[in-house]
């Protein structure tokens, strides 16, 4: 088996770069910093424009792989230094007009987003950062030439060289992927949520245990409060209260009942699933008049300005129930593992709903589901058309929904032609509809069906909207028209589109509420409004509403 001497590693490593691929990666570097859907701090604007260079430059090294394997004819010696002086001095050329547009690209998505702008979108430590990222790749990537290279070599001397060669890069993409993939982020994956358990258990409640009996975590509760975790907890203790809602509505209220089990407070799903039941029919959560499964976002957050409309609608009345499943941020677990949750949530929904269906009809709660980004995913995964059809639920809110939804890929699919992808509309609207920013339902004819499916979504939300396939085409929510949060400076560039998106998930949450992936409570309420239409308000109530829940800042 052939061998390469250290020296020789070394001095592969430390070659120059190839000037073709340089121009390419350059070209790949100025595209990255054109404008996507969420404005970048400079730190990850640096980091994507790095990462864009070093993906473009090795497609330009495959380029010229493929070139050399095909044995076409290359430029004589006197020649390829002319063309290397010429690709270089495009190439920094090119970086220097992307590094002077980068603040006039950032502001284009700010001033669609309604941001104030910023003077400076800092050029210059962008460059130091996409220069360091894209460094560490060069060396990566020189590291998986020489695993090609060395692959080839050996195969050589079974087969023909150039099915050495190219049994050689299968060879070391799938080393690389099988590393990246399969055993760092899955593995981490894990690793990670265990940590983040094991550290959450030992956080100090900021909140003292409720005295209430009918709260999660109290005294009375079946639910330690130090096993709900610092998530559980907000929830419990979140606004409004019994005083609040009776203030805003000038009459009788309840107190919400508000359950909430922790990943800490059982061992197993099937456990938690049941303690969550138990502790629903201790504090009476049946006899209210609506229950909804409301199922946390990876984290095991559930948005207060989620909930806190819905309370106030229905002036108490209300019953949910959440069971944490995981500590990982949403995006992260969509990218690696998109299904994360789905056990706990299909638990949950089975233990509750074999209850609520058990009991008379007149007398139980109306049941709804709720979901905001992971939790719109796996909330939509808990139960199917055979689980429910002969004694369905009375609807759902899901916001943020995530491109690998089921019910929505579906819906949104299969969409009226000429509806947007952002605004779809399905067939009669008897069933799903579809609110943005603006609340276009009560336009809506006929009226609904008895099941309402609500889905709020932002135009400007790529945990929505992000397509893989977006490295070969151009992403639907590009097509006109775009929605008005979406910047129409934006165009589809291969490959970095897609880096962008991803990026884009990152930095999702990080934008004012009312775009993004910041959902308002205002827009939560329309939505409450459409699936559950709750008596007794007239717009002058719904007024007050709105500024109370604004001067909470939800």
């Amino acid at each position: 088996m052939p061998r390469i001497s250290s020296p020789a590693l070394r001095q592969r490593l430390l070659a120059p770069p190839a000037p073709l691929a340089l121009l390419v990666g350059a070209i790949g570097f100025v595209a990255a910093l054109t404008p996507s859907m969420i404005p970048r701090a400079a730190p990850l604007l640096g980091a994507e424009a790095g990462l864009a260079f070093a993906a473009l430059y090795a497609i330009g090294i495959g380029l010229g792989a493929l070139w050399s394997w095909l044995q076409l004819p290359e430029p004589g010696g006197g020649a390829r230094r002319v063309l290397g002086w010429v690709f270089l001095l495009l190439s920094l050329a090119l970086i220097a007009y992307g590094l002077a547009r980068t603040t006039e690209w950032q502001n284009a998505i700010r001033r669609a987003m309604e941001m104030p702008p910023v003077l400076s979108a800092q050029p210059l430590f962008v460059a130091i950062v996409s220069a360091l990222v894209a460094l560490l790749l060069f060396v990566l990537g020189r590291l998986f030439q020489h695993s090609a290279t060395f692959a080839a070599r050996w195969l050589g001397r079974f087969v023909p060289p150039r099915i050495a060669m190219l049994g050689g890069l299968l060879i070391a993409a799938a080393l690389f992927w099988s590393i990246g993939n399969g055993v760092l982020l899955r593995s981490g994956l894990h690793a990670l949520d265990s940590s983040y358990r094991g550290v959450d258990a030992l956080i100090p409640a900021e909140f003292s245990a409720p005295d209430d009996p009918l709260k999660t975590g109290s005294a009375k509760s079946l639910v330690s409060w130090a096993s709900l975790g610092a998530q559980g907890r907000e929830r419990v203790v979140a606004a409004p209260s019994k005083s609040d809602i009776a203030a805003l509505t000038g009459g009788d209220a309840m107190e919400p009942l508000r359950v909430y089990v922790g990943v800490n407070s059982a061992e197993t799903v099937q456990a938690r699933a049941a303690l969550a039941l138990s502790e629903m029919k201790r504090v009476g959560a049946f006899d209210r008049s609506l229950l909804v499964i409301a199922t946390p976002t990876g984290t095991g957050w559930v948005d207060p300005a989620a909930m806190a409309p819905l309370e106030i609608l229905h002036r108490g009345d209300v019953a949910s129930v959440s069971v944490q499943y995981s500590y990982l941020p949403s995006w992260l677990s969509l990218l690696v593992e998109p299904d994360y949750g789905a056990e706990t949530s299909r638990a949950v929904f089975r233990v509750v709903y074999d209850y609520w269906r058990a009991l008379p009809k007149e007398h139980r709660p109306r049941l709804y589901f709720f979901g905001l980004s992971l939790g719109s995913l796996n909330s939509d995964l808990s139960a199917d058309f055979f689980d429910i059809v002969a004694d369905p639920y009375q609807g759902a809110l899901w916001v943020g929904p995530p491109w690998e939804s089921r019910t929505w890929n579906n819906v949104t699919s299969n969409r009226e032609a000429g509806s947007p992808v952002w605004q779809p509309k399905f067939r009669d609207e008897t069933l799903f509809r579809f609110i943005t920013q603006q609340n276009a339902l009560d336009a809506v004819k006929p009226g609904w069906g008895p099941i309402r499916m609500v889905y709020l979504q932002y135009p400007s939300d790529p945990i929505v909207f992000f397509e893989t396939t977006s490295l070969w085409h151009s992403p639907a929510w590009m097509k006109a028209p775009r929605g008005p949060d979406v910047s129409p400076a934006i165009r589809w560039i291969p490959v970095v589109t897609f880096l962008q998106q991803i990026c884009d998930m990152m930095t999702a949450t990080t934008v004012p509420r009312g775009v993004g992936h910041v959902y308002a409570a205002a827009h939560y309420l329309d939505g409450w409004l459409a699936v559950t239409e709750p008596k007794g308000w007239d717009e002058a109530g719904l007024t007050k509403v709105r500024a109370w829940l604004d001067g909470k800042g939800l």
